[in-house]
């Protein structure tokens, strides 16, 4: 499955960043396809293109704070978490977002 996903922290540090990593570790064992934009202190890296988005499955929003540009996911299936569930739980989350593309 292809996910396209956004990381945003209140601080913009570290949960970014972390969320960022457990995602990716997590896609790479499950065998799913991630692209993770994070927006952050130093601003926005890795940004999903709108091919990435088209693409996509399914949009992950592992955000703790309004993001920029939200409104370019309309009318994708979009599932929006805190930082922490993604850190915590990112196996389990990449297994209910497959339950959620499948609906």
């Amino acid at each position: 499955m292809k996910i396209a996903a956004v990381s945003a922290c209140t601080i913009g540090i570290a949960h970014t960043y972390l969320a960022q990593q457990k995602l990716e570790d997590a896609a790479k064992a499950t065998g799913d396809s991630i692209k993770v934009e994070t927006q952050g202190t130093i601003g926005i890296e890795n940004v999903l293109s709108e091919k990435d988005i088209e693409e996509a499955s399914i949009i992950l929003l592992a955000v703790d704070i309004k993001i920029a540009n939200e409104s370019r996911f309309a009318g994708k299936k979009v599932v929006k978490v805190s930082t922490d569930t993604a850190i915590k739980s990112p196996r389990k989350l990449l297994a209910k977002l497959h339950e959620i593309a499948n609906e």
